[in-house]
């Protein structure tokens, strides 16, 4: 595998980037198709990519140490960086209570194995706050060995990332909605809630529905019925109730969920390493598509380019490449939420984040070149831990007694009831869960800023119902309850209007007027 070598920025570099990126050159601002809104923030750009804890990526933020080969892609951190709750402030690095230490894991091991990642185990690992037992589920990797789980990444391989903290807003203090894998982070990211999925074909509900039930919380991943490409020998649902989809739609204000492989459920790449990643549409990461209301079960194209981000025979679903026509066109829709092809999606064990980088930054790049860019929210965010080391517990605001919860004891992760903000009537859906990353990029974001409030991936679904004016989706939903996202974003001050465009193969800096 091609080891990479160190990018040097010079002026005419710099000065070149920027005048072909049109950073020197006054757009006009976007003014057609808009809604009004709370803030300034007339788009907003959830990249939702998969299984990474806080730890994982951000353990010795802003500290990176060379790779073996030397090279350095990560520059020195501001001085005014402010302090954050890693692996490194808490002293975790060598006092560490699972047995062993975390290690460093280096710029040319990209790829790694996929770490145990179930609603139970996940819950197992915590023991009760304590975040000791994470050895218990480890994968053994060929490359970082059988303590593989206690692995982490810096900013010179995830460099993008850490550059985008430097200059925009971060979180490290926000937290899946619950416990387990992809499906029930993606519910909760545009429901609020795994509850409820039923079970349509008939195939085992044990690992995917709590309790082991026909329908209730869902805890696993099963495919969405009636979608084309879902698999016919996987369990899969149907959920009740409504997401923040439905709410746009009542409200008539355009969004659109855009997802790898969507238009081709049959094509697939490979990663970095040059092993294959499988296809590139994952059924079970498809947002919208377990509810029929906001489901294209065939896979139907828009009528049009103009339609992207209407109801129509898509019905909001769409290809990524309709993402970038609607950018390039000044359609982009008020709400839009982007799944990368399964190779960029960050994801253990197919994916890796040196591919996942490459995605991400293509699509900021290309949102900070429109003239939208003055008036959008991008947020990064993740679907699970992955089961990947992270030493800090949120609050259990959601509890439950099911025999798939493993928290503080079997079958327990507390007792549902009345205080619960669901009534103790949704069992299964212990949260909040692992701790994951989560950054805000726009104008209107604090820059080099950290933010410590409680937040969960509910908390961006409440921000889009508070910005547009949107009700909130009920039955349960975290969005009630769920932290805000204000905290990352300064409306009194004015735009910065800062653009700062990455290489998307090493992520450092290309272009800057922030």
């Amino acid at each position: 595998m091609e080891t990479m070598k160190p990018y040097w920025i010079t002026p005419a570099r710099i000065l070149a980037a920027m005048l072909s990126a049109g950073l020197l050159v006054s757009t006009p601002a976007r003014s057609d198709g808009e809604f009004p809104t709370k803030t300034p923030i007339k788009h907003i750009v959830v990249i939702f990519q998969e299984n990474v804890s806080f730890d994982h990526y951000f353990g010795t933020y802003p500290h990176a140490q060379p790779n073996k080969d030397g090279s350095r892609f990560f520059n020195k951190p501001a001085d005014d960086t402010p302090r954050a709750n890693t692996l490194l402030s808490a002293g975790l690095l060598n006092h560490n209570p699972n047995g062993a230490n975390p290690f460093r894991i280096d710029r040319s091991v990209p790829v790694t194995c996929d770490q145990d990642h179930g609603y139970s185990d996940e819950q197992f690992a915590f023991h009760d706050g304590l975040m000791d037992r994470f050895l218990a589920h480890s994968c053994k990797d060929t490359n970082i060995g059988p303590n593989s789980t206690l692995g982490y990444y810096d900013g010179n391989t995830v460099t993008a990332l850490w550059n985008y903290a430097q200059h925009y807003a971060m979180s490290d203090n926000s937290f899946g909605t619950s416990f387990g894998p992809s499906t029930p982070g993606l519910l909760n990211l545009v429901a609020g809630t795994t509850y409820m999925g039923t079970i349509t074909n008939g195939l085992s509900a044990t690992g995917d529905i709590a309790n082991g039930a026909n329908s209730g919380a869902v805890i696993g991943d099963p495919d969405p019925a009636g979608d084309v490409c879902s698999n016919p020998k996987r369990t899969q649902i149907t959920m009740s109730g409504e997401n923040i989809g439905d709410r746009l739609n009542a409200s008539g204000i355009t969004w659109g969920a855009f997802m790898g492989g969507f238009d081709d459920c049959k094509l697939a790449h490979n990663n970095v390493s040059g092993s294959s990643a499988g296809a590139d549409y994952i059924p079970h990461h498809a947002f919208f598509q377990y509810w029929k209301s906001t489901q294209n079960a065939h896979h139907l194209p828009p009528g049009s380019d103009a339609a992207i981000g209407k109801t129509d025979q898509a019905n909001h679903q769409y290809d990524l490449g309709r993402f970038h026509t609607a950018l390039a066109n000044h359609n982009l829709p008020a709400v839009s939420f982007l799944k990368a092809r399964a190779f960029q999606d960050g994801h253990a064990g197919y994916s890796d984040p040196l591919d996942e980088q490459t995605f991400v930054v293509g699509v900021i790049n290309d949102v900070m070149r429109s003239p939208e860019w003055r008036e959008t929210a991008i947020v990064i965010a993740y679907d699970d831990s992955d089961g990947w080391y992270d030493h800090v517990m949120g609050p259990i605001v959601y509890q439950s007694n099911t025999v798939d919860d493993q928290l503080l004891a079997a079958g327990s992760c507390g007792q549902p009831g009345s205080n619960d903000p669901a009534g103790g009537a949704q069992n299964g859906r212990c949260g909040y869960g692992p701790r994951l990353p989560l950054l805000v990029i726009s104008p209107w974001a604090k820059k080099n800023y950290i933010d410590h409030q409680v937040t969960d991936q509910s908390s961006i679904i409440r921000f889009i119902e508070d910005n547009w004016g949107v009700k909130r989706i009920g039955n349960g939903s975290a969005d009630a309850v769920a932290g805000s996202l204000n905290g990352l974003f300064d409306f009194d001050g004015g735009a910065r209007a800062g653009r700062l465009l990455l290489d998307e193969r090493s992520g450092v800096v290309a272009a800057s007027d922030n």
